[in-house]
């Protein structure tokens, strides 16, 4: 997202560090990051939140081309309180570590406010300056141990009693309802090491019910937070010629296995432990199957949300594309063009390759980017090539590739790999072509969880 660039290009094919380049598990110097291209334009660049690019081997915010930071070095950290201060949870600000009680914080804060409120500093000293801004706000939430405050979850407590076969029922027709989906799409089947709703105890469906409140108040927290943004940027009279672009960074995660976790004194507070867990993951996926870290649309496919009314004429404004895909690779270059800044191609003695993405600003007037291009996933030995209507997928440690049209089939249902072997062989000879560019290595070095569920295990699926 950063660096306009696939992840294995930079060294980051992997959370884990492996034996390999592309797999060292952090950034290395041979790119440039949004906020290094766009100083070139005069731009004031800051960033709230979660840095997992590789602080501890020296890639930090500032070191990259931020002007300012606050930010969490892994993130899973969300009260002023939390008693764990384990190095995925290090508060810097400017790079330099601070405590959780700095002068410079609010009193007893939660995070997703914390970015919010420093953020807006930060755009202060842009607007002040007369510059403009560039903001990277990547939330911690809902990133697990699930945490929010008490009066957000009392809200939703008693909403998941129906259970999560019956939530995913109800979201699915208001998705058709709302156009996201038409015919094409099918609700795919609930995962088959799913529990029974109607076979749990009143003790286990106020638990799972509990889980599910904690989920949505951090949700609804992360609202709450853009909705103050947008407040204050309209109150300093910069919201209409602002670019905002909101997504998510995976599917759902069913971590870590079906029954998810629900520990501590008080469920959701500072210190507990809540993890989702598969068998709630199956309604927040909904209408796909499988989760984060896989190929499968359940795993990789998010939304991207775009709001700039000077810039998208109002005749689209509410409009949904569903016509064409992109990659976050895109970021970059649709931040390039639209700023006029310079894209390098050398950084402090490093050559830095092109970018890999396409800009999205046709998007933004209504015409058409490529849509035909391929675009490549590989993460964790999950596998799957993009390219137009048809996609490829081969999930870690499965030994036949699976090919999806899209179109006709874009939950992934149908199988075709057997009626169309040239199409296959072709999407499979274009994959290896773009693992060879990119840096992807066909590697059996990762685990699976207790999350992971066979395709061939799914029932329907052909």
């Amino acid at each position: 997202l950063l660096t306009g660039l696939y992840p294995h290009q930079v060294g980051y094919g992997s959370l884990k560090a492996l034996s390999y380049p592309a797999y060292q598990g952090y950034v290395n110097e041979d790119n440039a990051m949004i906020p290094e291209v766009l100083e070139s334009a005069g731009y004031f660049s800051f960033m709230t939140g979660k840095w997992h690019l590789g602080f501890g081997k020296g890639v930090t915010p500032i070191g990259r081309g931020f002007d300012r930071s606050l930010d969490v070095s892994a993130g899973e950290l969300y009260f002023w309180n939390d008693p764990d201060t384990k190095a995925g949870k290090t508060l810097h600000w400017n790079d330099q570590k601070i405590s959780y009680t700095d002068e410079r914080l609010p009193d007893q804060w939660y995070s997703s406010d914390l970015w919010a409120e420093i953020g807006m500093k930060f755009a202060q000293q842009a607007i002040d300056a007369d510059k403009p801004f560039f903001w990277y706000l990547p939330y911690v939430g809902a990133h697990f141990p699930l945490q929010a405050p008490a009066e957000t979850i009392a809200k939703y407590r008693g909403k998941y009693m129906n259970g999560w076969e019956e939530v995913r029922k109800s979201r699915f027709v208001k998705q058709r309802q709302s156009g996201l989906f038409d015919d094409a799409g099918e609700l795919t089947p609930l995962n088959p090491k799913a529990q029974d709703w109607d076979s749990l105890s009143d003790e286990e469906k106020d638990r799972y019910d509990l889980q599910m409140a904690i989920y949505a108040a951090v949700i609804e927290e992360i609202d709450k937070s853009i909705g103050k943004i947008l407040d204050w940027l309209e109150e300093k009279g910069e919201l209409d010629n602002t670019l905002i672009i909101l997504m998510s960074d995976n599917g759902g995660n069913a971590e870590p296995g079906m029954e998810g976790r629900c520990e501590g004194a008080d469920p959701g507070a500072a210190g507990s432990t809540v993890y989702l867990g598969g068998n709630w993951a199956n309604a927040a996926n909904t209408p796909y199957f499988l989760y984060k870290h896989h190929a499968h649309q359940g795993g990789c496919n998010t939304p991207f949300i775009v709001s700039w009314r000077d810039g998208i004429d109002e005749s689209l404004w509410g409009t949904l594309r569903k016509d064409t895909y992109a990659h976050v690779i895109d970021i970059m270059p649709t931040l390039v063009e639209i700023s006029g800044a310079e894209y390098p191609t050398e950084r402090d003695g490093h050559t830095v390759p092109s970018m890999e993405g396409t800009s999205l600003v046709p998007l933004l007037e209504g015409r058409d980017i490529d849509g035909n291009r391929p675009i490549i996933v590989e993460h964790e030995g999950n596998k799957m090539l993009r390219k137009g209507r048809w996609k490829i997928v081969q999930e870690y440690r499965e030994t036949e590739w699976r090919l999806y049209d899209l179109e006709v089939n874009p939950t992934e249902m149908v199988n075709l790999a057997g009626e169309c072997p040239d199409v296959l062989d072709d999407m499979i000879s274009e994959y290896r072509r773009m693992a060879d560019h990119t840096g992807v290595l066909d590697l059996d070095e990762f685990s699976v969880g207790k999350w992971y569920t066979p395709v061939d295990e799914y029932p329907g699926m052909e």
